[in-house]
């Protein structure tokens, strides 16, 4: 049997090696049987399992998989970046080309508050990788409700990001109550108390959730987009392409759930939501002194 430590890359035989985890703590009971807690890779997840359960993939095995969701995240990046200089190009058009040349634009500036260091540390890098102002926060996910206010107070952003880990509790069947989840409730608190400060769904556009999250209850708590309608895992990074998308349309349009979900991830089974005002607002003249 494969010895394992923190760190290891290892998948569940139970689920068909579907999911590759890191090893972030091994727990010793007191009849000698050890859990190992276990967070994705590449997905908003937290589990356990035992040494039985356990399988090392190959480094073959554990690159390719690694490499599927490089080439979808840079095929996203990619096609990103191409729609935003189409649009740029198509709004600039309609004006006169001495015009064209002294609009700026300023998109929506981003709040992103997370339960998982190292997920928002990739977040925060596709955020400057998008040119997308934003403001990370490490809050574990049963305080978000209570900081929620204080750092909207502090920081204004347009869009508010409310993630970290989530999942169905093992056996539950109920999909609508919160006892069912580890920490659905706590996202959908810190929604409705970001609501009670802003409740207008176009001045703070608000993504909530993590993977198997309580999608129905995020929404009707007043989040614009959320997780996990068909209680799916969402990539770390879709947060960032739903914000990138809103950020950068323009204050004059709304955009409808299927544009703003076109470059995630994990699309719509996993992520959901109601049309919503862009936040890109042009900027004319140009300051020569830029």
């Amino acid at each position: 049997m494969d010895e394992f430590k923190v760190g290891d890359i290892v998948v569940r035989k139970s689920y068909g090696g579907d999911v590759y985890f890191k090893i972030i703590q091994i727990i010793k009971k007191q009849d000698g049987q050890k859990v190992y807690l276990l967070k994705g890779t590449e997905l908003r997840i937290l589990a356990d399992a035992f040494e039985g359960d356990l399988e090392k993939p190959s480094f073959d095995r554990i690159n390719d998989y690694s490499e599927g969701y490089k080439k979808k995240i840079t095929t996203s990046m990619k096609k990103i970046i191409l729609q935003r200089k189409a649009n740029i190009s198509n709004s600039r058009g309609k004006l006169s080309p001495r015009s064209s040349e002294s609009v700026l634009g300023k998109s929506g500036k981003v709040l992103h508050i997370d339960g998982d260091e190292e997920y928002l540390n990739i977040c925060l890098r596709g955020y400057r990788q998008l040119e997308i102002t934003a403001i990370g926060k490490l809050v574990p996910e049963a305080s978000q409700p209570e900081v929620v206010i204080p750092l909207l107070k502090q920081y204004r952003p347009d869009l508010l990001v409310l993630t970290g880990h989530d999942a169905m509790i093992k056996g539950a069947l109920d999909y609508k109550n919160l006892d069912s989840y580890r920490n659905s409730r706590y996202f959908v608190e810190a929604v409705k108390n970001a609501r009670e400060y802003e409740p207008s769904y176009d001045d703070l556009v608000i993504f909530a959730g993590a993977c198997q999250s309580c999608y129905e209850a995020l929404m009707d708590a007043g989040a614009n987009f959320a997780s996990s309608p068909h209680r799916v895992l969402i990539h770390a990074l879709d947060p960032v392409f739903i914000c990138e998308k809103i950020a950068y349309a323009s204050i004059s349009k709304f955009v409808s759930p299927i544009e703003v979900l076109e470059n995630t991830i994990t699309g719509e089974k996993g992520i959901g939501g109601l049309q919503t005002r862009g936040k890109y607002r042009e900027l004319s003249p140009k300051s020569p002194y830029e």
